[in-house]
């Protein structure tokens, strides 16, 4: 078990944490969520220990190791893959090597023979003897194939060291596991894969990440900063961010008779206790559910922006058309015979490992670049709006401030129309008058967003935009293309966005399209296209 006593953070003038007093027992996963700048990644290293706080300490039950995910991907560059995954478990190594001087020498005592005893018996009581096995397997989950593991970190892909520090964390059964942001870097099945494993994972998980599947597949309770204090709820991220919309409601109708309101509150939580028989840690979790009163759900203080496209014409039947598209780079193909006919109301979601490849497609849609063969058509109703994965060309060298950069891309040139526009995306006062160059990567969305929604288009072409974003913002996206009434094309590595958004799914694979007409859930599920994708993919 981890907990705080007191715990209080200060920067400057600005208090980050005051008072928080909180438990994590064993068996639970906890989501550690709040606003961008709340302070997230900064408590979990407190509990690790790497930063202190002002006031207040963090109690460890003795014995219990803490594991975290590390983040600095060039501290094992001299050692081999699988020793940087064993090198998580501190005592272990301490152990190896012990053991290796005791063997090296040249003449054994008694005494030196009842200490080989001692550290035999240790060693084999924290599984030294299947160290290696299970950190193969554990990279092999992970996506990191056998031919990787005696190479030197020094010599394998960003990508792939992000992984194996991920199983450095999760190696060795620790009994606290701190893990920011695991699923960053990761294909789906390497998260379905972690998923599985901390789901059945039995000591004490605390997790900060943007990707709300995967908090809804893992958590069992969600921790939120809120105000500089951290509140627990039971249950995962959708029941804490449903039941807080709920509530917040309940605030704003407070003149009005609130019955109803509270009636519809009483019933989502009797729906969700009802649910949680499939989830983890089913019978105690479903306790807490019942326990549950009005008092326990508070409405959060997080600001979501407003994200509504309205497309000022309806497209006609003739969409899209693409026969046969084919493109090269440096003599490897990239786009191997993609065609298809896009049809009025599709959602399409291009998956897929190859990020490359969906990217040049969509710039090859936008006439940013050429097919080396092949041709597309649009259909002459449809107005087209894109959001490209790089929007560094949008703001490098810009010196306008946000009303003036939003004027570029606005029929009504006056200011409160562009600040009260503005102050929807959450730049509201002077925030507006900020310089376009100096955004932060979430901001800079933010603005592109605004932009699309001005444009009153209606083909969207979205090339990862959920990047950079917090979970308010990427929740409030998610909503507005549900709403939205024309076509999207869009890439997205984010399964609920997915899930939710999409009702055609295409994977552009070495040797052509899969397109098929169904959820992603369906997608992933499917047996045929399981068999199918090895297919394409051998």
């Amino acid at each position: 078990m981890i907990s705080t006593s007191g715990i209080s953070l200060r920067y400057g003038g600005r208090a980050l944490f005051e008072n928080v007093n909180i438990k994590f027992t064993p068996g639970n996963c906890y989501g550690l969520i709040g606003a961008n700048g709340s302070g997230k990644s900064t408590f979990l290293k407190i509990l690790s220990g790497e930063i202190e706080a002002n006031k207040g300490e963090v109690t460890v039950t003795p014995g219990n190791r803490i594991a975290v995910l590390k983040q600095n991907h060039f501290e094992y560059d001299e050692y081999e893959v699988l020793k940087t995954v064993i090198s998580g478990h501190k005592r272990l190594c301490e152990l190896i090597e012990e053991k290796e001087l005791m063997y090296s020498k040249s003449d054994f005592s008694e005494e030196d023979g009842i200490k080989i005893s001692e550290l035999e018996a240790e060693f084999a009581e924290l599984n030294g003897w299947e160290a290696e096995s299970e950190a193969a397997t554990l990279l092999n989950g992970l996506g990191i194939l056998e031919e990787y593991h005696q190479k030197k970190m020094k010599d394998i892909d960003a990508n792939l060291k992000i992984r194996v520090l991920l199983a450095q964390a999760l190696f060795g059964n620790p009994h606290i596991l701190l893990l920011d942001e695991p699923t960053n870097h990761l294909d789906v099945e390497s998260i379905t894969w972690l998923e599985n494993f901390l789901y059945n994972f039995e000591n004490t998980v605390i997790v900060v990440s943007h990707d709300r599947h995967f908090l809804n597949k893992v958590c069992t309770h969600i921790a939120d900063i809120d105000f500089g204090k951290i509140q627990i709820y039971v249950g995962n991220y959708d029941f804490w961010y449903q039941s807080s919309q709920l509530a917040l409601q309940q605030v704003k109708d407070m003149n009005k008779k609130t019955e109803a309101k509270i009636k519809e509150l009483q019933e989502f939580i009797q729906r969700f206790s009802a649910n949680a028989s499939k989830s983890k840690q089913a019978t105690s979790r479903k306790k807490l559910l019942d326990k549950l009163t009005l008092e326990d759900i508070r409405p959060s203080s997080r600001k979501y922006p407003f994200v509504d496209f309205k497309p000022d014409r309806e497209v006609g039947n003739d969409l899209l058309s693409v026969n046969s598209i084919n493109k090269s780079i440096d003599g490897e193909l990239i786009l191997n015979d993609i065609s298809f006919i896009a049809n009025k109301g599709d959602k399409i979601a291009f998956v897929g490992p190859d990020g490359i490849a969906k990217t040049m497609f969509f710039k090859i849609l936008m006439e940013e670049l050429m097919p080396d063969s092949g041709e597309f058509k649009w259909g002459i109703t449809t107005s087209r709006e894109y959001f490209p994965k790089d929007n560094s060309k949008y703001f490098e060298g810009v010196d306008l401030s946000l009303v003036d950069w939003l004027r570029q891309f606005s029929k009504d040139q006056t200011e409160t129309f562009l600040r009260g526009w503005l102050g929807r995306m959450l730049f509201s006062g002077e925030e507006a008058l900020k310089k376009a160059s100096v955004l932060s990567g979430g901001e800079k969305v933010r603005c592109m967003l605004s932009k699309m929604m001005l444009s009153g288009a209606n083909v969207l072409l979205f090339d990862e935009p959920t990047n950079h974003l917090d979970l308010e913002s990427i929740t409030a996206l998610n909503n507005g293309l549900i709403n939205f009434k024309g076509t999207i094309l869009f890439v997205s590595q984010d399964h609920q966005f997915i899930q939710t958004v999409a009702n055609r799914i295409m994977e552009i694979t070495p040797k052509g399209l899969i397109d098929r007409q169904m959820t992603y859930d369906e997608y992933l599920e499917s047996e045929e296209i399981s068999a199918l994708r090895k297919e394409m993919y051998s």
